[in-house]
């Protein structure tokens, strides 16, 4: 059966959003704030951390902040659709599309967690996980839950020698950045779009 390029564009990101979505919704019942499941020894880990903010743990900062972050991502959310249409109906390639289609994965799957985590979920602590659904309510109104990161790939983890200017003595760990599915659609969509096709967007 062929699918038209619409269809394909709305089972990838269906697809992918319920993976983002799962694998969150397994993290807030099952893990504590600060713990960590190693995977491929300690340079991968399932380490389960909540932020109010952007991609990879940065932050707008306050309530109004993550008001206003949570509006613009609606907004960009509706964009991004309108110009994936666009782009259908422009017969873009489907190579374009896929790349668009992780882009919104990207903005809707942290969306999702500001929008619904704070109305479903209890406050998740250091000590236990969280509850869904809980007789007290929610730990958050509408648009104020908390984004839920979990993979770390601390990549090189040591010390720096005494003889390295300024940083000298220090503890160093690269990749530090904790992240999740959603984040990690948006910059291989973003990446892929502009290593392989950027001649048409300049075009």
């Amino acid at each position: 059966m062929h699918l038209s390029k619409g269809k394909q564009v709305t089972i990838i990101v269906l697809l992918l959003l319920i993976i983002d979505q799962a694998v969150k919704l397994w993290i807030k019942t099952h893990m504590t704030l600060g713990e960590s499941i190693p995977v491929f020894g300690s340079w991968f880990q399932i380490y389960f951390i909540e932020n109010n903010g952007m991609a990879f743990g940065m932050q707008l900062g306050g309530a109004f902040g993550k008001f206003v972050l949570s509006s613009l991502r609606l907004v960009l959310i509706g964009f991004i659709i309108y110009y994936i249409v666009k782009l259908i109906k422009m017969d873009a390639s489907r190579g374009i599309l896929t790349g668009m289609a992780l882009i919104l994965v990207g903005a809707m799957g942290n969306i999702v967690d500001s929008m619904f985590y704070g109305l479903i979920f209890n406050e998740s602590t250091f000590t236990s996980a969280a509850s869904i659904f809980p007789d007290g309510g929610g730990y958050a109104p509408f648009l104020f839950g908390k984004v839920v990161d979990m993979l770390y790939f601390p990549l090189i983890d040591t010390t720096l020698p005494d003889w390295v200017p300024f940083w000298g003595g220090e503890h160093f760990i690269f990749f530090r950045p904790i992240f999740n599915i959603a984040d990690s659609c948006i910059t291989v969509g973003v990446a892929y779009l502009l290593i392989f096709h950027r001649k048409f967007f300049l075009r």
